[in-house]
């Protein structure tokens, strides 16, 4: 497979086309940012490490029957993954009551939340990621009924498996974002399930375990990030 030009460049990823038109090619950099982009570091390994944990977690959630944009990983920081027509819709799921939940409905940090919420937000760093429904994103064509219907019970899937294994590991899924898109009419679970993109805390402590380690400066993150990764027995 060969690695052709550079088709996208994210905060954290970068997406390259290959010789295969269906097909691209995910890096995962160092890069590590935080407030839409207004604060960004380099932290050595992040890149190595988010790529074999979402390799990791993805495997898991094809065993479990949920279709995901991921092929094979190629290297520490590369995977080949399908090419997706991307929907502009992140959905977040959250088990517990953390960060923008708390600042708008004033609900304290750590609150289980029974059953857990569903909520969709636009992907668009400009606007600040806004909290959008059903409606919106009818209206606006970024998806139909049937795929928001499908997206959300995807999410909620992904949340059934993946807190019992962060469970297994002696963490909380506190909450998390999903991204999908459209490849050959179906939809697929895309970009990437890595600590940067989901809340961990430790079950006995509440420790965070996530990214929240570097908006909140709390510090050791990339060894935070190997220690959730050992704990679920992914392979550095």
């Amino acid at each position: 497979m060969q690695k052709r030009d550079e088709l996208y460049r994210g905060k954290a990823k970068t997406v390259f086309y290959t010789d295969n038109a269906n097909q691209l090619i995910l890096e995962f950099r160092n890069d590590t940012s935080a407030f839409d982009g207004e604060k960004v570091e380099q932290l050595d390994r992040k890149g190595e490490i988010n790529n074999k944990f979402n390799h990791f977690i993805m495997q898991k959630l094809e065993a479990a029957g949920v279709e995901t944009q991921l092929i094979e990983r190629l290297s520490d920081t590369e995977s080949l993954v399908k090419k997706l027509d991307m929907i502009p819709i992140e959905c977040v799921v959250r088990n517990f009551a953390a960060g923008s939940m708390c600042r708008r409905l004033g609900i304290e940090e750590g609150k289980e939340l029974s059953p857990p919420t569903f909520e969709f937000f636009l992907k668009n760093d400009a606007l600040h990621d806004p909290m959008v429904n059903e409606s919106h994103i009818i209206s606006f064509n970024w998806a139909t009924q049937e795929q928001i219907d499908t997206m959300k019970a995807l999410t909620f899937k992904v949340n059934e498996v993946l807190s019992q294994l962060f469970s297994d590991g002696g963490m909380l899924l506190v909450d998390f974002k999903l991204e999908f898109g459209v490849y050959e009419g179906r939809i697929v679970l895309g970009d990437e399930f890595s600590p940067d993109g989901c809340r961990l805390w430790d079950k006995e402590t509440r420790k965070k375990m996530d990214k929240d380690r570097f908006r909140q400066g709390l510090g050791s993150v990339v060894e935070t990030y190997i220690e959730v990764a050992e704990r679920l027995g992914v392979a550095l």
